[in-house]
């Protein structure tokens, strides 16, 4: 059986914080300690060797989750780095499935990191009939 790669794109442009001060991007909607959860389609039963792609802004701590439908990924999800950085992540296969998924970051509130999540692409193969 072949494959096919797709992926759905998921903008956020929202920045996570402590405070909506404790980061000067005026360009980004503070959302305090998540983003807004993001849907997205996925349209096969059988996605395969997921992984998800985002740009982030500013991250001081390996601490943030990543939650895919509500399921936070295991390991470190975003890596800090100063200014924009673009970050990868495996995801396994059981965290997507056919029909609506939903993506959000959520903030290590023990932290008083604060960032900006960009744009978030989840990537998939799925087969060819």
């Amino acid at each position: 059986m072949s494959h096919r790669a797709n992926y759905a794109r998921c903008t956020f442009q929202q920045h996570l914080g402590p405070g909506e001060d404790s980061l000067d991007v005026p360009w980004a909607e503070f959302s305090g300690d998540s983003t807004d959860r993001v849907a997205f389609d996925v349209p096969t039963d059988a996605p395969a060797e997921p992984y998800v792609e985002m740009q982030v802004y500013d991250v001081d701590a390996f601490t943030h989750e990543i939650c895919l439908n509500d399921q936070p990924l295991s390991g470190f999800d975003v890596a800090p780095g100063t200014g924009w950085q673009y970050w990868m992540d495996t995801v396994a296969a059981d965290h997507l499935h056919a029909g609506e998924n939903t993506l959000q970051f959520e903030r290590d509130r023990d932290s008083e990191d604060a960032f900006v999540v960009g744009t978030a692409i989840v990537h998939w193969k799925e087969p060819v009939e």
